[in-house]
């Protein structure tokens, strides 16, 4: 009975731990530290956007999301934030949908573009066609979150994870996992956090 109890407990406090704002499992893409590769992908304006666009920029925020996650549809107005706050910073925000729009119907290329008007997006958002991209970066869901600093090596990975701590209510979020990152970025500083858990809906392929 004492060997059940205990195995009970054990099992109560790994599933609390699902919880947590720790980093996700090992995936395949890129860790703290990596460089990460110029891509080409359409913009829903109909051009073409790759990183070398951008010859001023200290950095990026690169966030896969899409049109149809809720989590992802919670976070907008805080991106459209991020990017007002960090793009005249020299960090702006690049959105790719990562979803597979043959399994998801709502984010289909004319779907984002809609989403995009309605929203008033300040940034691109870019199609990852034929869902390339995502998988080197190792994204699992949406939104996900990578900061890179664009240095004379290339773009290296800085952070990588959630917004912050509240999908749910902005007003009640108490860790600000973006905003840290970019700020000490930008001051030359260590980034305290560098990884946290994405929290979002599966990337559907």
């Amino acid at each position: 009975m004492k060997t059940l109890k205990i195995f009970g407990l054990l099992v109560l406090i790994l599933s609390l731990g699902a919880f947590t704002l720790t980093p996700d499992p090992m995936v395949d893409g890129y860790k703290i530290g990596d460089t990460a590769t110029d891509f080409s992908l359409k913009n829903i304006d109909g051009k073409m956007v790759s990183l070398t666009d951008y010859k001023d920029a200290k950095g990026f925020l690169i966030i896969f999301t899409c049109n149809t996650c809720p989590y992802a549809v919670a976070y907008e107005d805080r991106i459209i934030a991020l990017d007002k706050t960090y793009k005249p910073k020299g960090v702006p925000v690049i959105a790719i949908n990562p979803n597979n729009s043959d399994i998801q119907a709502g984010d289909s290329f004319e779907k984002m573009k809609q989403r995009a008007a309605e929203k008033g997006f300040t940034f691109p958002y870019l199609l990852d066609e034929g869902q390339k991209i995502f998988p080197q970066y190792g994204a699992t869901r949406t939104p996900h979150v990578y900061l890179l600093e664009k240095t004379a090596e290339g773009n290296i990975v800085k952070y990588i994870g959630a917004i912050d701590d509240n999908y749910q209510d902005a007003s009640k979020v108490e860790d600000t996992f973006v905003e840290d990152a970019v700020d000490a970025m930008l001051a030359g500083q260590e980034i305290e956090v560098k990884t946290t858990r994405a929290i979002g809906c599966n990337i559907k392929v």
